[in-house]
């Protein structure tokens, strides 16, 4: 064994040794029964870490290893990582019903489900179990296994220390939480590709917030499989993603079906993948997404784990979420290094970047792991997020502006001027109207181009109409739609009178 363990460590990177040099300390300063988390990002080589982590206990201290996977998938993707770390194990899947030959075994790799059936059925008995290794540790199906394993140590593995159930939060089951290193800091050391992120301004009012605490399947559905949405994510895909592989993530099945629909009309190569596929079209779709440079594969949350595609080089959130967890993980699909790819962009289109920050932004994972509480309690919501949403000219329809130097306007700074000298606030709209109505004729050779012109300017209008609505504090839907229509009809006939004026 001397000789491969030897090889072995140099497949490990320095901060992968520094975190495992953390756990081992740990483990030898505690109870034998000790239950500890690991958090290390997305891509940042779990498995790997793990798969030493085995190896090396095993060598030490004699007894036998666990591992725990809630997926068929990564139960095979770890027994193999484990065989390569010389670790001699077996996969306890639904064909095995018995034990043989324990003395064979060092390791064993199971699913939670079936491991805690062959348990039950006293099938299995697990013994000189020392230490048991919990991937994806934040889903809570886990728990129900803890029993079986009193008198051993327990290492959970999550890129994401907060449970999926406020109801259950982690720090009840694991005594300590040692953090690896950050996603900045693997980018920097070039083991992450750097994430280029833009985010849509999305209004979120009709989403309906479920038990376990995020959106429903059914709210969401019905947002984004609305025209003006669809038309949304095809326009964010044109200006940032066109001819790249993508990966749209959705939370509702009819979403990707539309979604497929609509890019499939546009001509555009997408499949869509959902769980209802059986296994070897689920295999068809993702050989055909990883050999086709231009694929888009839409999906629900059915690759957020276990799916490893590096060629990936854009990633969609045509959805909204509350989870941290699901944040990560959707992003961090993106974020493998592949060949001479070392960026990729993220598309957002449910104000996700604003509720968590950016994906590479600095996490207080021991805060968020002792008091998931606060951390819940104040994630940002909705209304505040649209607020302070600053709507930004994409560079194309900028360019066709170019003849006016100046084209900001300020709804909420106008506001506070007019209501300062007592004015009425319907001036504010009508000095905007009035800089849109210029901007159009300045830019054009005559009054059809500048109406042309003042269609495309739709997206900024509901932004001010957004801002104007928030500053006189009357904020219903049909308050807005009603302003907004009426603001283009008066563009439309502003045009007109400069344009006579001009003649």
């Amino acid at each position: 064994m001397g000789s491969t363990s030897h090889t072995k460590e140099k497949t490990l990177y320095d901060y992968q040794l520094e975190d495992l040099g953390k756990i081992f300390k740990c483990l030898e300063e505690s109870p034998d029964d000790i239950n500890l988390l690991y958090q290390l990002p997305t891509g940042g080589g779990k498995t790997v870490v793990f798969s030493e982590i085995a190896r090396r206990y095993i060598q030490q201290k004699g007894r036998k290893v666990v591992v725990l996977t809630h997926r068929i998938e990564l139960s095979q993707q770890t027994s193999r990582m484990l065989s390569g770390f010389g670790v001699r194990n077996k996969v306890i899947n639904s064909e095995v019903k018995h034990l043989e030959g324990e003395e064979d075994y060092q390791c064993y790799v199971a699913m939670v489900e079936t491991l805690n059936n062959r348990l039950q059925e006293k099938a299995i008995e697990l013994e000189g179990v020392g230490l048991v290794i919990i991937d994806e540790a934040h889903y809570n199906s886990f728990r129900k296994l803890f029993k079986y394993f009193e008198k051993s140590a327990i290492l959970g593995v999550t890129a994401t220390p907060l449970s999926s159930n406020i109801k259950l939060p982690m720090k009840d089951h694991y005594k300590k939480l040692i953090v690896g290193e950050s996603i900045a800091s693997l980018i920097r050391k070039n083991f992450l590709a750097r994430a280029n992120m833009y985010n849509y301004d999305v209004s979120l009012k009709s989403l309906k917030l479920g038990i376990n605490g995020d959106y429903t399947v059914k709210s969401s559905d019905a947002l984004y499989s609305n025209t003006a949405m669809l038309g949304k994510l095809t326009t964010a895909y044109d200006e940032l993603a066109r001819g790249t592989k993508t990966l749209i993530f959705n939370n509702g099945i009819s979403t990707s079906k539309y979604v497929y629909e609509t890019f499939r009309k546009a001509g555009y190569p997408i499949r869509h993948l959902d769980n209802k596929n059986s296994a070897s079209e689920r295999r068809e779709i993702l050989d055909w997404f990883s050999q086709t440079p231009d694929a888009i594969l839409t999906s629900v949350s059915i690759l957020t784990t276990g799916f490893d595609e590096p060629s990936v080089e854009t990633i969609i959130l045509n959805r909204a979420t509350r989870s941290l967890t699901l944040y990560f993980q959707m992003i961090g699909r993106g974020s493998r290094i592949f060949k001479d790819k070392d960026e990729f962009t993220v598309i957002d289109l449910g104000n996700n970047i604003a509720r968590f920050g950016p994906w590479d932004a600095p996490v207080d994972w021991q805060e968020i792991f002792h008091f998931p509480d606060y951390y819940l309690e104040n994630i940002r919501n909705d209304e505040e997020i649209e607020r302070e949403f600053v709507y930004e000219m994409p560079a194309a329809l900028r360019a066709k502006f170019s003849r006016t130097p100046d084209i900001d306007f300020d709804v909420k700074a106008e506001y506070k001027k007019v209501f300062s000298q007592g004015k009425k606030s319907k001036l504010v709209l009508e000095r905007s109207i009035e800089q849109h109505a210029r901007m159009c004729l300045d830019n054009s050779a005559d009054i059809f181009d500048a109406r042309m012109l003042a269609r495309e300017l739709q997206e900024e209008i509901e932004f001010r109409i957004k801002q104007y609505s928030y500053c006189i504090m009357n904020n219903t839907k049909n308050y807005r739609d009603w302003l907004q229509e009426d603001y283009e009809r008066r563009l439309r006939l502003r045009i007109s009178q400069l344009y006579a004026a001009r003649m």
